[in-house]
């Protein structure tokens, strides 16, 4: 029931997102995998409010490949990972066929998107084909306390009454992933492109600040500065929101506040997008966030989900990713309507 109110928040970004993402194409069917629950030897003592801190007793199992879609364009492999107990994550790697030599390891671009989104995305063959166009592969799964992984859970905790472990869980996933993706062989993480949406932008900021392999870091209304956000977003039930003004929760996700990261962030490849009638982060929370963000950052501002959309259908989701991962093409300027320009 709160995943259905809550959603209802995020209709319009839901519906850009779904009218650019659908093709025609046909999609994967998606597997009938029961989800077991599988007794880690040690159960971990794990440090949310520390994105960095991944040496917590987290040891991940053998990956296991539940699935493989082989696709004129591309492979997709779904592919299950787990390093806490009773939570297995579905990850979606998708890799473009490529000609060229076997040696050559495959530019890596993950992708974050926003509570309550699910995975389906993933499984869509328009989707998987633009984003391997151009030779990249693409990665993806969804975040602690969302879809699938919330199952487990009593009904009184949610995302953002689990902010912390939310935030902080998700970005140790993305870290540890990373090391699994530098251990195939076949992907380069030396250069990783990481796109983010809502509070997928926030887990973006923290694991680009933890780990210098994100090189490049596309942010699209990423959730942020907790005491206004959770004062006025329309996210937080009203009933719930006086419990999430405290004192003691907002200390507890101080320090994953990605205003207290932007400044002081080191990836040399940075966009900021924001709608400016988006209404999940209020607007006073958008300005902090903007005014955050490193002086190279590329900050565009749109009206309304109809500008995002038509930018998106000229460039595609992750056209500027690309373009800043490619190291013949210039980083700024250019003939990209999103570089350097104001909506």
């Amino acid at each position: 029931m709160r995943c259905c109110r809550v959603c209802l928040l995020f209709f319009t970004l839901a519906a850009v997102s779904n009218s650019l993402l659908a093709q025609q194409a046909p999609s994967a069917k998606k597997p009938d995998i029961q989800t077991p629950n599988i007794n880690l030897p040690v159960k971990p003592t794990e440090n949310w409010s520390m994105p960095a801190d991944i040496k917590t007793g987290l040891e991940p199992t053998p990956p296991a490949l539940i699935q493989r879609d082989e696709k004129p364009e591309f492979v997709r492999e779904l592919i299950r990972v787990q390093w806490r107990m009773n939570d297995p994550i579905e990850v979606w790697l998708i890799r473009p066929k490529v000609a060229g030599k076997v040696s050559e390891k495959i530019p890596l671009i993950m992708y974050l998107y926003s509570y309550p989104d699910t995975g389906e995305r993933f499984r869509d063959d328009g989707w998987c084909k633009r984003a391997t166009a151009d030779g990249f592969a693409a990665a993806g799964f969804v975040a602690a306390l969302t879809d699938y992984r919330y199952k487990n859970r009593p009904l009184k905790q949610w995302f953002v009454s689990e902010l912390p472990e939310s935030l902080g869980s998700t970005t140790h996933d993305v870290l540890i992933l990373l090391g699994y993706f530098a251990q195939r062989g076949d992907l380069n993480v030396d250069r990783v492109g990481l796109f983010g949406m809502g509070s997928g932008g926030t887990i973006a900021i923290l694991a680009a600040q933890a780990d210098p392999r994100i090189t490049t870091l596309d942010l699209l209304d990423p959730w942020g500065d907790w005491p206004d956000w959770l004062k006025d977003s329309p996210a937080v039930p009203q009933e719930e929101r006086p419990k999430y003004l405290t004192k003691q929760f907002l200390q507890s996700v101080s320090t994953l506040d990605p205003v207290s990261y932007l400044p002081n962030l080191k990836t040399p490849s940075i966009r900021l997008q924001q709608t400016i009638n988006e209404p999940v982060t209020p607007s006073t929370a958008k300005d902090r966030i903007a005014a955050a963000a490193p002086i190279r950052t590329t900050i565009v501002k749109y009206q309304n989900a109809e500008d995002l959309l038509k930018s998106w259908k000229t460039a595609g989701l992750s056209g500027w990713i690309k373009q800043q991962m490619r190291p013949e093409i210039p980083k700024a300027g250019g003939d990209d309507p999103h570089v350097a320009k104001n909506e």
